[in-house]
């Protein structure tokens, strides 16, 4: 019998156990309860990023050699990819020389097309939709220091962004509320719809309404990689910066995330970063715990 390729494409996609499966060996990797040493030795990992990345990158890097495996890193203008040959033809290839794929590119029906035509696991490592990987390493930074999840409540203030609709897609999953205090206007009408649907979500006009006794406050940059940067769209969200005013209105063990890279003056104040609720550099760690996880839960 052919063994389940686990593709890790959206967390909508994966029920609540498989998630709390993966954050729990995240857990167990930074305590060193588990070493993961060598547990993928002799499997080879291929990164395809068709946009920037740091953390994605080099935390899927080191996080594979850890685990005692090899990455080898496909660069689409140096590729065939880059020159026209299907992403179809290229799973199909790919399959038969590697263990898994993971992919950052921009609309999501790229991300769906590989994984349909891999015999390998295929990892969202970001796209124009959702980053999964990123809601990971959020989720367990926001356990550690608050405990689980459930019944929580996250405020996000912002921009509707890839990061942001991945909060939503998760909520329901996880079970925890959900205020999400965003300019109407940047919101499509179809995903507003979407959005009312979901009882764990509230969609607010004003960050201080939204951050009320909230449990965490979370942002990201207001001009997500290939958007255009514009004034209008800045004058519309400045309401909206993380600053220190509305940290306030939190909980007072209450944390602030971010998952870089920051903007300093515009989604948050130029200190907020170092503010003692931030736990923005634990955050960033984790995507190291999260992703050695998300490699053993695809490859094991």
């Amino acid at each position: 019998m052919a063994k389940e390729i686990k593709h890790f494409l959206d967390l909508n996609k994966i029920n609540y156990k498989e998630i709390r499966k993966i954050l729990d060996l995240s857990k167990s990797y930074k305590q060193g309860i588990t070493s993961g040493h060598d547990i993928l030795k002799g499997k080879t990992l291929c990164l395809i990023f068709e946009k920037p990345s740091t953390r994605t990158r080099v935390a899927f890097e080191i996080a594979m050699q850890q685990l005692g495996g090899t990455v080898t890193i496909l660069e689409e203008e140096r590729s065939h990819l880059g020159r026209g040959e299907t992403i179809s033809d290229t799973a199909r290839v790919l399959s038969r020389y590697i263990d898994a794929i993971v992919y950052r590119t921009g609309p999501s029906n790229k991300l769906y097309e590989l994984a349909n035509f891999s015999t390998i696991p295929v990892i969202n490592g970001l796209n124009d939709e959702t980053h999964p990987c990123q809601l990971l390493a959020d989720i367990m930074t926001f356990e550690e220091n608050l405990g689980i999840i459930q019944g929580k409540t996250i405020t996000w203030s912002g921009d509707f962004n890839n990061v942001c609709r991945t909060w939503t897609q998760v909520a329901k999953i996880l079970n925890f509320n959900f205020h999400l205090a965003c300019p109407k206007s940047l919101i499509d009408k179809k995903t507003m719809l979407e959005l009312k649907k979901i009882k764990n979500i509230k969609i607010f006009d004003k960050p201080e309404s939204a951050s009320k006794n909230t449990d965490c406050i979370i942002t990201d940059t207001w001009f997500s990689m290939g958007q255009k940067v514009s004034n209008k769209k800045r004058n519309i969200l400045k309401p909206f910066q993380v600053n220190e005013k509305l940290l306030s209105y939190a909980k007072k063990n209450a944390i602030f995330m971010h998952c870089l890279p920051a903007h300093r003056g515009e989604e948050i104040s130029k200190d907020i970063l170092e503010h003692p609720k931030s736990v923005v550099w634990d955050e960033a760690e984790n995507r190291l715990h999260t992703q050695k996880a998300i490699l053993t839960w695809c490859l094991k």
